[in-house]
């Protein structure tokens, strides 16, 4: 169903009213995974975000240097540390007419942290939000944080009313059985809008003429089609079927390069790719061992950790294309990363820790693992599968498309794993959000977002305090210091394995023009064709 305001500005286009370029196009997209859901609260995740964001906004954004601007805030201002206060941008619509205003503000800013969200730490769980009038809301913390909107350009602001009327008032969980109406429908004011949404085949994604903003793209549609098998991903590149594919296999690289039709746009990603071991229940779940859990001793988990070869991965596995990691956090976004040195694999050390632990024939588990998420995430958890069979560890691998890897290991679902691999782009592109997300006790009463997406339930009550004091600290020496001490915290307790840092690989038509960003990452409204 069309929506009678896109017909009206539409037909504005006639009498050249509007901002799409006569030559607008169509650009064909594909990625190796689906877009499940549209409501912009069930997943954290750095493709169904970019999604999103063709659709909804915040009241930041990010531009093409990374650099946090305005968008549907105009300004804002600290009236004192803990006071904030932001000015919103007048005559903005949502797609369906609806106008923006400071009631869409305070009412996202409560849906986001309700139950059921996955970006529950992206607005701190004790911010007031204050509406002054029609076009201005006050945010008042109950501490200092000078980086509180750092995370705000992925947290984007939805239509009150229209939530109201079509019962989404709650966020879709990741692990809903069934669609709510925020899933299957958006009502944005970005550049684009859903003319159709089929999950797992087809959504096609139209120009919105009455975006508040000019566009910097020439497309009157986006239609992106999951393609999870990665040589039909590539033959629809090189067949002129799709313009612009993601990832493109290490492997087919060359080739793609040398089709004269195509191109790969390759680079370093943020994103952190790590293992994680459950070390909170008494026992560990999908396992031979009863009673207990092995990851509770410190042994087990150093165990794995030399026993993983990150070198290996890298040279076998990516082919030349990551950077092992001794950090949960890429190195260009921590100072001192510098410092930090990741030991050599030691097969023969990690036995000799089992046997200690009480393990000298090993021990059973599964591993969750991503099959359509990351670069080569398969083939990393099946080589880690291998590696850890050389210290007698028997791993059951469960490689499943991550639809049902999120459903089933995120909060919602309960946490339902012993032993994973999972991807972490801080979205602050900060250390403070590593430290409080991934690495941070779970359940904190005094802060319920700490440990969000800590799925194995590590905890270190020093690291956390640390945690706090580096969210309020303004001097950055200092902080680093800080930062730096945690990380070492969390280095001795063997809290997590990182592996990497992967390389983003984007085949593109040579008929398109596509921005990256120093993440790495593209988003389609800012790019062109020709035809």
């Amino acid at each position: 169903m069309i929506r009678a305001p896109f017909l009206a500005a539409a037909a504005a286009c006639l009498i050249g009213l509007c901002t799409i370029p006569a030559s607008a196009q169509t650009l064909r997209y594909a990625n190796q995974g689906n877009l499940t859901s549209l409501d912009p609260y069930t997943l954290k995740e750095t493709t169904t975000i970019a999604h999103h964001a063709h659709l909804y906004e915040g009241l930041v954004t990010r531009d093409k240097d990374l650099k946090t601007v305005p968008a549907l805030a105009e300004s804002w201002e600290t009236l004192d540390p803990t006071h904030w206060r932001f000015h919103l941008r007048k005559n903005v619509k949502f797609h369906n007419g609806d106008p923006f205003t400071a009631d869409d503000v305070i009412f996202s800013a409560e849906r986001v942290r309700s139950k059921g969200s996955n970006f529950l730490s992206n607005v701190p769980a004790g911010a007031k939000f204050v509406k002054v009038d029609d076009h201005t809301v006050d945010v008042m913390l109950d501490k200092p944080n000078p980086i509180l909107i750092s995370q705000w350009d992925s947290w984007y602001i939805m239509d009150k009313k229209w939530c109201e009327e079509h019962d989404a008032v709650a966020p879709t969980p990741a692990a809903a059985t069934s669609p709510s109406y925020a899933s299957l429908h958006e009502n944005g004011t970005g550049p684009f809008i859903v003319e159709s949404h089929q999950p797992g085949v087809k959504t096609v994604y139209k120009a919105f003429p009455g975006w508040w903003r000019k566009p910097e793209h020439n497309l009157k549609e986006i239609i992106f089609t999951p393609i999870s098998s990665d040589s039909t991903r590539v033959a629809a590149l090189l067949s002129g079927e799709v313009d612009v594919v993601e990832p493109v296999p290490i492997q087919d690289i060359q080739r793609v390069n040398a089709s004269g039709s195509a191109t790969v746009m390759t680079g370093p990603e943020l994103r952190t790719i790590f293992l994680g071991m459950d070390q909170s229940r008494d026992e560990l779940l999908y396992s031979n061992v009863k009673g207990k859990n092995p990851f509770k001793d410190i042994r087990v988990r150093e165990a794995f950790y030399k026993a993983i070869d990150v070198d290996l991965i890298k040279n076998r596995v990516m082919r030349g294309l990551s950077t092992p990691s001794a950090l949960m956090i890429a190195p260009q976004l921590f100072a001192l990363s510098k410092d930090f040195t990741r030991p050599k694999a030691d097969p023969t050390a990690a036995k000799k820790l089992l046997t200690e632990a009480g393990y000298p024939d090993g021990f059973e588990l599964t591993m969750d693992c991503p099959n359509d998420r990351y670069v080569n995430d398969a083939a990393i958890c099946q080589a880690v599968v291998g590696m850890l069979a050389r210290i007698g560890v028997k791993v059951d691998l469960l490689a499943q498309p991550k639809a049902l890897y999120f459903g089933k290991v995120l909060k919602p679902g309960g946490y339902k794993t012993s032993f994973y691999l999972l991807g972490w782009t801080p979205s602050s592109l900060d250390s403070h959000n590593v430290l409080h997300d991934i690495m941070g006790c779970r359940d904190d009463a005094n802060d319920p977002t700490r440990g969000e997406a800590n799925l194995g339930g590590y905890c270190n009550k020093e690291l956390d305090a640390l945690t706090d004091k580096i969210l309020v600290e303004s001097d950055t020496a200092k902080r680093d210091q800080m930062i730096k001490q945690a990380f070492e915290i969390g280095i001795k307790d063997y809290s997590y394995i990182p592996l990497h840092q992967q390389a983003l690989a984007w085949g593109v038509s040579k008929k398109v023009k596509l921005t990256q960003r120093p993440d790495n990452q593209v988003l389609l409204y800012w790019a062109t064709k020709q035809e």
